[in-house]
C-alpha cells in the first residue's frame, strides 16, 4: 500500500510502525529517557514560608510546570542529591519531597526501572 513504507537514504523500504511512538520524557533523577506512561509527574506547590512542596501528579493533570521521575526511590534520591527538582521546575530555595517519597513508598516505588 502506498504510504505504509518509506525509503531510507540507501533506497531501502522501511515499514512504519502501526502505532505511533509514545511520548518520551527524561527522568530528573537518573537522566534516562523513557515513555511518559512509565514516569511519575511531579509539580511544585507553594508551601509555608519559602519552602516549596513537591506533589505527585500520577494523572498528569495538575497545572504548572512538571518534572518527570521514575517511580523508584533510587531515582528520587538521585534527584534530591543533584538538586534536579529546583532546576527542572525553575525554583529557588529548598524543596520538600516528603509527599513524593510517601507516594512512592505506598505505591511500591522500590522496584527497578
Amino acid at each position: 500500500m502506498p504510504g505504509d513504507a518509506r525509503l531510507t537514504e540507501a533506497g531501502r523500504s522501511v515499514r512504519r510502525s502501526a502505532r505511533p511512538a509514545a511520548p518520551q520524557r527524561t527522568c530528573v533523577g537518573c537522566r534516562v529517557r523513557d515513555d511518559r506512561s512509565r514516569l511519575l509527574r511531579v509539580v511544585a506547590e507553594p508551601g509555608p514560608a519559602t519552602e516549596v512542596a513537591l506533589v505527585p501528579d500520577p494523572r498528569g493533570r495538575l497545572p504548572g510546570r512538571g518534572a518527570w521521575l521514575h517511580p523508584d526511590l533510587d531515582c528520587l534520591d538521585l534527584a534530591e542529591r543533584r538538586r534536579a527538582f529546583a532546576r527542572a521546575l525553575r525554583l529557588q530555595g529548598p524543596v520538600d519531597t516528603a509527599a513524593v517519597r510517601e507516594h512512592l513508598a505506598t505505591a511500591g516505588g522500590t522496584q527497578g526501572r
